[in-house]
């Protein structure tokens, strides 16, 4: 079964308005491959411009970074999935390593903010890594599993098959470890299979599982190839759009 190849660039605290207009107008009117989904997360000042700008574009989809994990209330400077949805955002990173790590986010609340997606009918990027003390200590497996099992287990077969998955090795962005193509395709296969396990093998094979550790156009090609490796939630080289541009291309 053919998954869909998606490159989705996560821009988090970064450039201002124009530059993010100028990014997203370069990526619109350039050639890109008609088989790969590109998607641009955007901090949240700029999603109403981003979704405007790419209303008619084909195979460029605009991302919010985050959502709150309730409808509505008291949560002053929080967004919400209704808000989101307002706007004609389509996706959602959920989970980020930095948002877990920075704002305390727990699988309980990251499961209700899929939830919430769900029900809009957006679609959520879950994203799950492990640091680098659980990496050495050979547990990233089980980390990695039990941060998927508790957050989308509780999904049914139908809701399940709309979630995009984001492999981030936390403990090789900024550390000076390396992760290999290698070591991205064994985490894959092991999400991929703890999926099967849980709802069969038709759907895991369906979903996409994309790698987050610092992809470039120096190593994309590569680390695309591997059979489980879906495409990359792309950092800092999202930033540039010759180099998001290669890195769309590398597929």
């Amino acid at each position: 079964m053919s998954r869909l190849k998606i490159a989705a660039g996560n821009w988090k605290m970064n450039k201002e308005l124009e530059e993010a207009l100028d990014i997203t107008r370069t990526l619109a009117n350039s050639s890109r491959p008609t088989d790969v989904l590109t998607i641009l997360g955007a901090p949240y000042p700029f999603l109403k411009s981003l979704v405007d700008q790419t209303l008619y574009v084909d195979h460029l989809d605009i991302a919010a970074q985050n959502c709150h994990h309730k409808v509505s209330g008291a949560y002053t400077g929080e967004v919400s999935v209704d808000m989101l949805d307002s706007l004609g955002v389509q996706y959602v990173i959920v989970g980020h390593s930095e948002r877990r790590e920075y704002f305390s986010e727990t699988d309980d609340m990251l499961a209700e903010k899929v939830n919430l997606l769900l029900a809009k009918q957006m679609i959520p990027i879950f994203c799950c890594g492990e640091p680098l003390e659980i990496r050495k200590a050979g547990n990233h497996e089980s980390h990695v599993g039990s941060q998927v099992s508790n957050a989308l287990f509780h999904l049914s077969p139908e809701q399940m098959k709309e979630i995009i998955i984001a492999y981030e090795p936390i403990w090789a962005i900024g550390t000076g470890e390396t992760a290999s193509p290698e070591q991205a395709q064994e985490m894959h296969a092991s999400i991929r299979d703890l999926i099967k396990d849980q709802y069969g093998s038709e759907i895991s094979e369906m979903i996409p599982i994309l790698y987050g550790g610092s992809v470039k156009p120096s190593n994309a090609k590569e680390i695309f190839s591997q059979p489980d490796v879906d495409g990359g939630l792309v950092g800092g080289a999202s930033l540039k759009a010759d180099d998001f541009l290669e890195i769309i291309h590398s597929f």
